[in-house]
């Protein structure tokens, strides 16, 4: 691990590893962008065959042009001209941070090693907030009464969600290093932060990403179940231990409780305010099916079609009375911001990610199992989401699409060329 480590460190995996190890830390992370834009730079200079030009990095292009292209087509009748065609030019810098992963990501070796390199991250967030859980501080501070936020301050509750989709990762190496026994250790203690952390959302992908583990360890449906059925008696144990004895997952199984009261007002409260903003998407959605509103439009759109009593109107502003900032789930995201040319071209990405996934073989599958468990964990439309045309989560899902799209090609390549 420490010779990963320290190869890591001289190797051109440098800027990927350190993109993610200064997510905690907000817009900082974009110093890890420059540098994979100063190394395409030189990349480009130095060889002969350029990263655009291999199956990963067409790969690559095809799938950001879906993403980037739905933003791009949305800006034209946006409501907010300045803001969608800034994000539209801010979007372009994913083409060299993902090309540079398609450069670096060559081998199963160096692949492997980056894996161990993200998953001692990881395990610094996850020994960070254990310390919060404990202590009630962590290195970056105090936590929050309602949830911990473990490095990424009191201020910013993207923990959970953040810890989650990037769990495969942990469990990927701790499974490596010490097998079964060391999956099932790490499963535990990354259950714990990404319960506390308060994020019900968190608390459904970590589930799938389970899921997704348990499928691959057992290798038949009646193992599956098994094994599925075990890990539900650990997550009702650890989660009635949590219950009992912190305040923050009570406060949040309390309010994630008032959905049993069956009516609308007690389902928009325990969602916090949800059903408010998806009511006002659709209304968003009717009045500008073709094109939406804009990508990074909603903010400004959304105080002309919310009631005048909307709750993020006159309570909880996002802005200087903007109401909510953004729709708070993928699939009226992009029906809202990009339209429906912008949710086809969205289809057509997975439909080109899928067909690209099964044409790869099983030993790129397999390489590329932690990146497609995270990028399927991040993108689960029944579920809750941060803003994927957001500066902060927009980055972490194309540092996500650049590695899946390097590691499915470029590691399988590599290993079928040394056959």
């Amino acid at each position: 691990m420490r010779s990963s480590v320290k190869s890591l460190l001289r190797s051109p995996l440098l800027p990927l590893w350190l993109l993610v190890f200064l997510l905690p830390f907000g817009r900082s992370a974009e110093a890890a962008t420059c540098l994979c834009v100063v190394g395409l730079i030189v990349v480009w200079w130095r060889h002969t065959a350029a990263p655009w030009n291999e199956p990963s990095g067409r790969l690559l292009m095809a799938l950001l042009a879906c993403y980037i292209g739905a933003a791009l087509l949305s800006a034209f009748a946006a409501v907010a001209p300045g803001k969608s065609w800034g994000t539209v030019l801010a979007l372009l810098r994913y083409v060299p941070l993902g090309l540079y992963a398609c450069y670096a990501l060559r081998g199963e070796r160096r692949v492997q090693g980056f894996y161990r390199a993200v998953a001692i991250v990881i395990a610094w967030w996850v020994l960070d907030a254990w310390m919060q859980m404990l202590t009630g501080w962590s290195l970056r501070g105090h936590a929050e009464p309602e949830r911990i936020s473990g490095l990424f301050g009191a201020d910013d509750p993207k923990l959970g969600p953040t810890l989650a989709v990037l769990s495969p990762f942990a469990l990927w190496a701790a499974r490596w290093r010490w097998g079964w026994r060391g999956l099932v250790a790490a499963f535990v203690l990354v259950l714990g932060p990404v319960l506390l952390s308060g994020s019900r959302s968190a608390w459904i992908c970590f589930g799938l990403v389970m899921l997704a583990f348990i499928w691959r360890e057992a290798r038949s449906l009646k193992r599956f179940v098994a094994v599925c059925v075990a890990a539900a008696a650990v997550l009702l144990i650890a989660g009635g231990i949590a219950w009992k004895t912190s305040t923050r997952f009570d406060a949040r199984m309390q309010r994630t409780l008032l959905a049993l009261g069956g009516n609308e007002q007690a389902i928009n409260e325990a969602t916090t305010g949800r059903l408010d903003i998806w009511y006002t998407s659709a209304a968003m959605i009717q009045a500008h099916p073709v094109t939406g509103v804009g990508v990074r439009g909603f903010r400004y759109a959304y105080p002309h079609y919310a009631p005048s009593n909307d709750h993020f109107l006159t309570a909880e502003n996002c802005g200087e009375g903007e109401g909510a900032c953004h729709a708070h789930q993928l699939v009226l995201e992009v029906l809202t911001e990009t339209g429906v040319i912008g949710a086809l071209l969205w289809l057509l990405g997975v439909v080109i990610a899928c067909v690209a996934w099964r044409r790869t073989g099983a030993v790129g599958r397999s390489i590329a199992f932690p990146v497609t468990v995270s990028l399927g964990v991040m993108v689960f439309p029944f579920n809750s989401h941060l803003a994927f045309y957001s500066a902060w989560w927009g980055l972490l899902f194309a540092w996500l699409l650049g590695l899946w799209c390097a590691v499915l090609f470029g590691a399988s390549e590599e290993l079928n060329d040394g056959a």
